[in-house]
């Protein structure tokens, strides 16, 4: 019950910031928001992501079969790197496991889309972009400089939704990825 009264809380406070965005651009000129827009684009939660936006470069002359491969040998590379991250950072993954799985999973896909495993957890106008700038590339710079990961990803002791677990394998992810939409 815990874990789920701060979870509500948590996504009540990014309710609350996207409200506070959209009033300010509603009374405060255009040309003052550069900065606000771009700290409110790069923190946006992944529900807020355009849909189905077309495939990069990377993938896009595959064929499913071999983009089925890609994506496993992504997600296994992916899976094998956040299990190492973790034990070198000394954090944890979050007690619901399928938040890191899902997590994992945009990761592999990215590294399949755009070749760099860019945050998935974030709303961005040009991925190709910021990938190649690879400041939101996991490990982003805030997760490297402060151990603050926005996706819930590598999380430190002290954070309330930091579980036990400091691996995952290849087939929990896929099982509990799955079973979440993305």
């Amino acid at each position: 019950k815990e874990i789920h009264r701060k979870m509500i809380k948590y996504i009540l406070q990014l309710i609350l910031s996207i409200q506070l965005h959209i009033v300010i651009h509603s009374f405060v000129p255009l040309s003052n928001l550069v900065d606000v827009h771009n700290r409110a684009r790069q923190s946006s939660p992944s529900f807020l992501r355009q849909p189905n936006q077309t495939r990069m470069a990377k993938d896009e002359n595959m064929t499913e079969e071999e983009r089925a491969i890609a994506l496993e040998k992504a997600t296994k590379a992916m899976t094998a790197f956040s299990n190492t991250y973790l034990k070198n950072t000394n954090t944890k993954y979050c007690s619901d496991k399928s938040i890191p799985a899902v997590v994992i999973k945009g990761l592999a896909e990215h590294k399949v889309t755009l070749g760099a495993p860019l945050c998935p957890c974030r709303y961005y106008e040009d991925k190709e972009k910021e990938a190649k700038d690879g400041f939101w590339n996991c490990p982003c710079v805030p997760m490297r400089e402060r151990h603050e990961c926005h996706c819930m990803l590598f999380l430190t002791e002290d954070n309330a939704f930091a579980g036990e677990e400091t691996s995952m394998t290849y087939d929990e992810v896929n099982d509990l990825s799955s079973k979440m939409k993305m």
